[in-house]
């Protein structure tokens, strides 16, 4: 089996090393550690020693600061002074890109630093640059010299590095070689991992970090998968660089986040919001908490051999009974059955609009819903389709059954001949229930469980039924009685999101009685959505702003947000500065990226289009944009 974790059957935290960053422990032996990043300018002390004393105050662990240049590394020694002066312990972290000899000043004032080995030390070349092998060995080689000299300064001073490879800067050199892949990810990173070895440093934590949690999630298991190999295991700091804000911001962190927590994979997380610093430390927390929660959970029943490949995408093979499964994209499965009948107010909640007094389906628009009842006292619309549990089945348009184990095999006379579902958890998919849903057709399964360690439990009954051959589609049921929104996303999100990642699952159905059918079923669409398996809105790359931003990214986003929003399918950026810009965009189609004070540059992919456009222009030049390529529609009134 491909290794990247201690136990796919059990909640067990990786083995890494230990490390010290100014008296707060990291690793193993110690509890998952939370940390922000603060967005003032790092020549502005006061604001930044306030913001840190902020963040301080909301429990974070640690506090990231940018240091873009030597002014910014040297102005650390007089923001950390100030902020120990005021009585704040908290460990500070530069944050370096560029810029070695920054790097250098900072790692002989602050607790830890951060370097990207995408632009530490590799020069910029010609796009599409061919490396020789000896002009690769040379790279490394010089690479080895400035990084030794790096871990010099820190090792005198017991200072911690972070080894953070992101997905949208490689280096020319390592995107020759493999291209804008997770395999150059990770060999980035350990690149500076074999140095950290070989001059037996070891105060190091690493970091593979994308705005697109699919890439995300498989290169944090490549790089374990491949420290494993070379006998290493520095710990690991998690994130979804570019998440957001709001609903998506949180669920898409909680995704990726979660999905590797829940495998035991990470010592320390950043949510990165497009909100102020100390918003994302109860979402950290929030995660924090609920995986903590899994810890003694009920046994898991094994799945056998392992069937899958962790570090590629592939759907798993499925029939496809009416719209769900094999080349469908997931369905959405909303509960109405708290209410005797479906009301006009339901068909609203669910994502209906009426237009021309009709029930039009918008995007967002539930495509089952389970009922009580199969009559109405209004008229329901033809597109609506209705799930009720068997005993209350009546065969007619648009209706299927809901069976458990103990009735869907013994009583034929009120099946479906079109759709069927049938309810089953992991303990009952024994070797003689297999064998039964090896012949079955028209029928689609609802796995369900109540094991405090979900995604696991019913991953592991995945895997049986994909190692029986078994491909009939799947819809994952997750229950909740969370009365906070904000909860039960993010709860919902770790649990769910994680077999959509993997391509496991066909289909999504979230039940909580204490949460608004519209809210539910607006959080089944956003994990869908940033598990990249169906999109039904525009979707934000936004970063969560810092010293570097060059305009105020959080009024931007939320103005963009605003113009732009009924452009489903549309991937739009927007960056504070070009750190990660033009790299985390080769995922979008469009970018707004700060290219100087009040000055912004408009990107179509990877290519900037315009450049320097002033603050106050640049939305009209990008709808502008958006529309001279085609790709603009009207919103509908």
């Amino acid at each position: 089996m491909i290794k990247y974790c201690n136990n796919l059957l059990k909640y067990s935290r990786l083995r890494t090393y230990n490390v010290n960053i100014g008296g707060v422990y990291l690793g193993k032996d110690y509890p998952i550690r939370i940390q922000t990043m603060t967005n003032t300018s790092t020549l502005d002390t006061e604001k930044t020693v306030e913001q840190c004393m902020i963040v301080a105050d909301a429990f974070s662990d640690y506090i990231r600061i940018t240091a873009p240049g030597i002014v910014d590394a040297e102005n650390l020694q007089e923001i950390r002074s100030q902020f120990r002066s005021r009585g704040y312990t908290t460990p500070l972290i530069a944050d370096i890109h560029f810029n070695p000899r920054a790097a250098e000043i900072a790692a002989n004032t602050v607790e830890k630093v951060r370097i990207n080995p995408g632009n530490f030390v590799d020069k910029k070349f010609r796009s599409g640059k061919e490396f020789s092998d000896e002009e690769y060995k040379l790279e490394l080689i010089y690479l080895e010299e400035k990084f030794t000299s790096l871990i010099n300064i820190c090792k005198k001073n017991k200072t911690v590095l972070r080894i953070g490879s992101n997905h949208g800067s490689l280096s020319d050199r390592i995107m020759s070689k493999y291209g804008d892949t997770i395999y150059g990810m990770v060999e980035a990173a350990m690149e500076y991992l074999r140095i950290c070895k070989k001059t037996e440093f070891y105060d190091v934590v690493i970091s593979m970090k994308s705005s697109n949690v699919r890439v995300m999630v498989q290169a944090y298991r490549l790089l374990i998968n491949n420290m494993i190999a070379e006998g290493i295991m520095f710990p690991i700091h998690l994130g979804v660089t570019e998440a957001g804000e709001g609903e998506d911001g949180r669920i898409k962190s909680a995704i990726g986040i979660g999905y590797l927590l829940t495998d035991g994979i990470g010592d320390t997380i950043r949510v990165s919001l497009t909100e102020p610093p100390e918003n994302e430390i109860p979402v950290a927390r929030a995660i924090v908490d609920y995986i903590n929660n899994k810890e003694n959970h009920q046994n898991i029943s094994d799945f056998g051999t392992y069937p899958i490949n962790p570090f590629e995408y592939k759907r798993r093979n499925t029939k496809s009974i009416l719209d769900i499964g094999k080349n469908n994209v997931p369905v959405v499965i909303v509960d109405l059955s708290i209410n005797s009948k479906v009301t006009s107010a339901d068909l609203l909640n669910i994502g209906y609009n009426i237009k021309d007094n009709k029930y039009v389906k918008s995007d967002q628009c539930a495509d089952y819903v389970f009922v009580r009842e199969l009559e109405s006292d209004i008229d329901l619309p033809d597109t609506l389709k209705l799930i009720c549990d068997s005993k209350n089945f009546i065969n007619q348009v648009n209706a299927y059954p809901l069976f458990s184990v103990s009735n869907y095999f013994t009583d034929s006379s009120i099946k479906s001949n079109e759709l069927n579902f049938l309810s089953i958890t992991n303990n009952i998919l024994d070797k003689e229930t297999l064998n039964k849903l090896s012949s079955e057709e028209k029928l689609v399964l609802v796995l369900e469980s109540d094991n405090i360690n979900y995604l696991t439990d019913v991953r592991s009954a995945i895997f049986k039924l994909i190692n029986s051959g078994i491909e009939l589609p799947i819809v994952i049921k997750h229950i909740l009685k969370d009365s906070n929104e904000s909860d039960f996303q993010i709860k919902t999100a770790i649990d769910t999101g994680g077999l959509f990642i993997d391509g496991l699952a066909d289909g999504i159905w979230t039940e909580n009685i204490n949460i608004e059918t519209k809210i539910s079923k607006s959080t089944s669409f956003s994990i869908l959505q940033a598990s990249r398996v169906r999109t039904t809105k525009t979707e934000y790359i936004s970063c969560p702003s810092c010293g570097r931003t060059l305009f105020n990214l959080e009024e931007a986003t939320a103005k963009i947000k605003e113009r732009t929003s009924h452009l489903k399918g549309l991937k739009i950026a927007v960056m504070g500065c070009i750190v990660n810009g033009p790299g985390e965009m080769a995922d979008a189609d469009y970018g707004y990226v700060g290219a100087g004070s009040g000055k912004v540059s408009l990107y179509k992919s990877k290519e900037v289009i315009k450049r320097n456009i002033d603050e106050n222009l640049a939305l009209d030049e990008l709808i502008n944009l958006i529309k001279d390529s085609g790709d603009w529609v009207n919103k509908d009134l």
